[in-house]
């Protein structure tokens, strides 16, 4: 028997709004059996049809909603789907690289798709998107004809749902490193062991936009990951030197210098905290520092901590920017939201001891669309300041 989820009084409020979540909490009853990642129809507490989605009983998120009319789940279903999202994409000028489908913004809740040249790498973060993984491949697979589609579906959130994380083949030959192009910049981009599925898409925008902060400039690119800021930054830039923790991120980082025939980013490896500690006893300054730091805090019981440490690293980065120079700093956390980074850094201004003003405000890219209704497809942070 199909199951149907009655939700409690006046909890339907967010979800009629258009957002996709249902969590167990908001839950009165729930009629009729079957297993988990079977789709489920959600009415309100009076009867009144919300929308069909798949289940959960093992996550905290009961249901997510995606169908809110008689529509069937099938292929057809996602072919369309996934079709329209990436005609979205198209029509914004899209085509080398980008995501494709960004979830509950797109209406596939829990399915990301992204786009690098001819490869496309999917994540599944649900059972009940995982368990349709084979119609997505198909439909990718007619609408985009590539050359090989991976898996990266190695992340932490899929434990809540009960599944484990996978990393893998799903269609054609995925070779090591896909060549992409990024505001006209050879970029090689390592899908199956690269942060995320492979790159940060959703700074393209931004990465091009700090050019403009970087004209003949000494620049310090942290957490720079595979190098993006930095090749943006060194292609009108007296001198980047690019630091990450990780050797083999800097290894993407010069190697992508040498695909572009860049000769002025050096890499410098070791704990951005502390390498930006040393730069202030050293007394070394810069026209530029570019703070690009990993989410902080990915839950809510996080964010005290997690604010702490973009304060402590935005004084730093503060105290070594030359007087008429540029910080450019993001956060990537939903849960430090809008008001708290804008907040964390007024205080970082006022503790740095430097009068700061706000240059430019930011968001994630075009290609990561965020829902008015739903607070967590809104979290990139991109803010430029200058130190007067």
């Amino acid at each position: 028997m199909a199951i149907e989820v009655y939700l409690k009084k006046n909890e339907e409020k967010r979800i009629v709004a258009g957002h996709s979540w249902v969590y167990a909490n908001e839950v009165a009853k729930i009629e009729g059996k079957d297993k988990n990642g079977a789709l489920a129809t959600v009415f309100s507490n009076d009867g009144r049809f919300i929308g069909k989605g798949y289940i959960n009983h093992a996550s905290k998120i009961l249901v997510r909603i995606f169908i809110r009319n008689s529509q069937l789940d099938d292929a057809e279903y996602y072919e369309k789907a996934i079709k329209q999202a990436n005609e979205h994409r198209i029509r914004l000028g899209y085509s080398n690289c980008y995501r494709v489908v960004f979830g509950e913004a797109d209406n596939i809740p829990a399915l990301i798709v992204d786009k690098y040249g001819d490869i496309l790498v999917i994540q599944c973060l649900s059972l009940g998107i995982d368990q349709r993984k084979k119609i997505i491949v198909d439909a990718l697979v007619k609408i985009f004809n590539p050359k090989g589609i991976y898996e990266r579906s190695d992340v932490s959130v899929r434990k809540k749902e009960g599944l484990p994380e996978v990393k893998q083949i799903l269609y054609g030959e995925v070779p090591d490193y896909c060549e992409i192009v990024e505001n006209d910049l050879k970029m090689l981009v390592d899908v199956k062991c690269g942060q995320k599925t492979g790159y940060f898409l959703d700074q393209k925008e931004n990465r091009y936009a700090a050019r403009k902060y970087c004209v003949d400039a000494e620049v310090l690119d942290c957490f720079c990951n595979s190098g993006g800021f930095s090749l943006n930054a060194s292609t009108v830039a007296k001198s980047v030197i690019a630091c990450d923790i990780s050797e083999l991120a800097l290894k993407n980082v010069r190697d992508n210098a040498d695909a572009n025939g860049i000769k002025n980013i050096n890499t410098l490896c070791g704990d951005v905290f502390e390498i930006l500690r040393n730069f202030k006893k050293e007394g070394k300054k810069f026209d530029t520092v570019i703070l690009d730091p990993p989410a902080f805090c990915k839950t809510a019981n996080e964010v005290k901590d997690a604010y702490r440490g973009y304060k402590d690293i935005n004084i730093t980065a503060l105290k070594i920017v030359k007087s008429g120079g540029y910080l450019i700093t993001c956060s990537c956390s939903h849960y430090m939201t809008m008001p708290l980074f804008e907040k964390m850094l007024i205080d970082a201004a006022r503790e740095s001891g430097r009068i700061v003003r706000s240059v430019e405000v930011k968001t994630q890219a075009p290609d990561h669309p965020s829902l008015l209704c739903a607070e967590e497809t809104q979290y990139l942070k991109f803010f430029v300041l200058q130190v007067i």
